[in-house]
């Protein structure tokens, strides 16, 4: 049985998540077949069509009035800028990928299912926990979905990348403190030239030309996950000027003693055991060009771990921000179908 799949908000996440599908074995039993939109049809088909991170769109792209076809498959377009401006039930859909970032509180979501949406994908954390039925990482604890829940959150393309890190490292040596630092790639709410763009001050800077502090919530949002984490973790977020894919530099304090040796074993049986799809590790030299596109949630640079003693521990993960929170986004679809018994197997 086909799982039905509309989207809210055609910006970055949302045109990876339907290009992931096209590039996806899931394409066989996932359907895209509406998007809403504030932006003109034939500016959506031209963005799908080219991409200057992603490249062209591996297939055919036409408009047929208020229709995308995609490889001649008809997707449904409207423009509406309220939850309440589309006829969800009428468009017989299973599940909403909410990828606008505009929703984030729980009256707010609710909108949707009042609107006639069965349940809700988010592409971000909610405002807070009681916000979402489950914030949910996959590879960490996707088996907690039983299929009840309304409205689910795919965390953020950080916290999918540092979760099963931290996970790993914690269950072998234990995590006493830890600190970590997000190298993010700009974003839309930066200008490109310095600008009246935003209530953050720092976010008015051109984002081509300098290294920007920003706010983040990532420690909240790892400690939603890790829970025996929370009060000991902390996060700061710095956006470089580079399009795409990002990194964390994490240093932890742990309490049993290692090595690097040890460490770098550790994660990449770790990861070979699993992780097969989110978590990839290489010894390799690398620049952050080499992981645009990477499908995986995050790329454990085993050539730059470090030790100072044997308790403090610094490691560098390496993520494509947009094409791996897409492919987690897609495959937890997947995943919450065959829980509602709409198995895509």
């Amino acid at each position: 049985m086909t799982l039905r799949i509309a989207i809210n908000g055609y910006g970055r996440i949302g045109r990876c998540f339907l290009r992931a599908l096209q590039e996806s074995p899931l394409r066989e039993e996932i359907a895209v077949v509406a998007i809403n939109e504030p932006a003109d049809i034939e500016s959506m088909a031209y963005l799908t069509r080219f991409d200057s991170t992603h490249g062209r769109f591996p297939g055919t792209v036409e408009v047929d009035g208020e229709q995308l076809r995609i490889d001649g498959k008809p997707i449904r377009v409207s423009h509406a800028r309220t939850p309440h401006g589309v006829d969800w039930r009428g468009l017989g859909i299973d599940l909403l990928v909410e990828a606008s970032g505009r929703y984030a509180s729980r009256a707010e979501l609710e909108a949707f299912l009042a609107a006639g949406c069965p349940r809700l994908l988010l592409s971000h954390p909610g405002h807070g926990a009681g916000d979402v039925d489950r914030t949910i990482v996959l590879g960490s604890n996707h088996e907690s979905l039983d299929g009840g829940e309304r409205i689910v959150s795919a965390a953020s393309c950080t916290t999918n990348a540092i979760v099963p890190v931290l996970s790993i490292l914690d269950a072998a040596f234990g995590i006493e403190h830890a600190l970590m630092t997000t190298l993010h790639s700009v974003m839309n709410d930066q200008p490109p030239i310095d600008g009246y763009h935003h209530a953050d001050p720092r976010r008015t800077r051109s984002a081509m030309q300098s290294m920007i502090p920003v706010a983040t919530g990532l420690a909240r949002g790892v400690a939603r996950l890790l829970p025996q984490l929370a009060g000991r973790i902390e996060a700061k977020s710095i956006r470089v000027p580079v399009t795409n894919v990002s990194a964390i530099d994490l240093v932890a304090t742990l309490t049993r003693g290692t090595q690097v040796a040890e460490i770098n074993a550790c994660l990449r049986q770790a990861v070979e055991a699993g992780f097969p799809g989110q978590l990839a590790y290489s010894e390799e030299a690398h620049a952050s060009i080499d992981f645009n596109h990477s499908p995986q949630s995050a790329i454990i640079d085993a050539s730059q771990t470090r030790m100072s003693g044997p308790h403090l521990a610094n490691l560098l993960i390496w993520f494509d921000n947009e094409w791996g929170f897409a492919n987690r986004m897609l495959e937890l679809a997947a995943f919450w179908a065959g829980r509602l018994g709409r198995a895509t197997d």
